[in-house]
């Protein structure tokens, strides 16, 4: 199959190019580089250390015999090269995974908000827009996000991507209909995975598109199958304020000493998912379309759900790093309980890594061998949602570092 991996040079969409690579598929990125100028802007580079695009292909065709294509575009402002390059090349399938993906990002400031906005959404109807006008009959993959659901108490599990509910006829008596779930978005970057929502929904509806959403949990681990067959091909690992997902961030900080900084109380719950696992889940959605007419097909693509502090207290007793209690930045609830319906993937043969089995593995294998890399002054998250948090919330925040450890 022909795939376009949208993104692909990103830290979920470069394991997927090697993954669907190395399961036969005919690879190639579409991308502009930007989270690579994203790093030059916030003066952080990833944990692991990244070649350029242009020698991770050769390393992949290197060990593996196969070939990535690449093409530089940019697709939320380059909407003609966007066009040209489907009609050109006319995949088969499409995996959108080029979206500014990071909460704190979004949230930076007004320039930050606007940018989000018009990268994500401008990218998604580009490719949906695209696709029409090309007429491409291809199956869209676009990796949503959790965060649609919101973050607070329903007292219920939420079901994948659609709410069954009663609506009352003129006649008093109730019909059901099933609506998209309610959207409750957190942050900038959480509005923008709505607003894809409903985009998606009205293409699968008026064209016919064969569309699946994954709304996906936080992203944790640095290695797949594919990125251990050479040192060059090695996933990014992000462990700053901005784009450093909890669990990857609290990893690093054990690793040298640092201690792990929960926001709030702690009380937060979150889906995750090993990267292992959401390239995997990717491949299964690519299996498993809808057909023409049908409506989306939503997973929830999560395999766990945790509160922070315990996820803290975890790695605590694993290497015996210290918990510190900070600011929380966000605008969100002190504790929340999060029960998610995952059942699809499951069914469908995915075998989750959980947490148990996987962390002592990217503590020695990623986060103590690359420790020299940190940054500490780059840990802290110090984008605030609103002024009012802002004023309680340090621009600059200095930790002491702990004498470091051996794992």
């Amino acid at each position: 199959m022909r795939v376009a991996v949208f993104g692909g040079d990103g830290f979920v969409g470069w394991p997927t190019s090697l993954h669907l690579s190395n399961l036969g598929h005919d690879v190639t990125i579409v991308d502009n580089l930007s989270r690579r100028w994203v790093d030059t802007e916030l003066g952080v580079q990833s944990l692991t250390p990244m070649d350029s695009i242009q020698e991770r292909r050769r390393i992949w065709h290197q060990v593996s015999g196969r070939e990535i294509g690449f093409e530089v575009i940019n697709i939320a402002q380059e909407y003609d090269r966007t066009k040209q390059w489907l009609a050109g090349w006319r995949p088969e399938a499409l995996i959108h995974l080029a979206e500014q993906r990071a909460a704190p990002y979004s949230m930076k400031s007004d320039r930050h908000k606007t940018y989000t906005v018009n990268n994500n959404v401008n990218a998604t109807h580009n490719l949906l827009n695209a696709m029409v006008e090309v007429q491409l009959d291809a199956h869209l993959v676009h990796l949503g996000t959790m965060g649609v659901y919101g973050y607070s108490d329903v007292g219920a599990t939420i079901p994948e991507g659609y709410l069954t509910v009663g609506l009352e006829n003129d006649d008093g008596s109730v019909r059901k209909e099933e609506i998209l779930y309610p959207a409750n978005p957190g942050s900038v970057y959480h509005m923008t995975k709505c607003l894809d929502q409903l985009l998606l929904a009205f293409y699968a509806k008026n064209d016919g598109y064969r569309v699946t959403d994954l709304h996906q949990g936080e992203v944790w681990g640095t290695h797949t199958d594919q990125t251990r067959r050479h040192e060059q091909l090695i996933n990014r690992l992000d462990y700053d304020g901005d784009y450093g997902t909890v669990l990857n961030r609290f990893l690093i900080q054990a690793a040298i000493g640092h201690p792990l900084t929960v926001h709030g109380t702690g009380g937060q719950t979150r889906a995750f998912i090993h990267i292992q696992d959401s390239v995997r889940c990717i491949e299964i959605a690519l299996e498993n379309p809808p057909d023409r007419g049908e409506r989306p097909r939503i997973f929830n693509q999560m395999t766990e759900t945790h509160r922070i502090r315990d996820l803290a207290e975890l790695i605590s007793r694993m290497t015996g790093a210290e918990v510190n209690l900070v600011p929380n930045p966000r605008k969100e609830a002190a504790e929340n309980d999060l029960q998610v319906d995952n059942r699809q993937f499951l069914e469908l043969g995915l075998d989750p890594i959980l947490l148990e089995s996987g962390l002592l593995e990217e503590l020695i294998d990623v986060a103590g061998k690359y420790a020299q890399r940190i940054d500490i002054k780059r840990i802290p998250s110090t984008s605030a949602w609103t002024r009012e948090i802002g004023k309680n919330i340090p621009k600059i925040v200095e930790f002491r570092k702990l004498s470091s450890r051996a794992f």
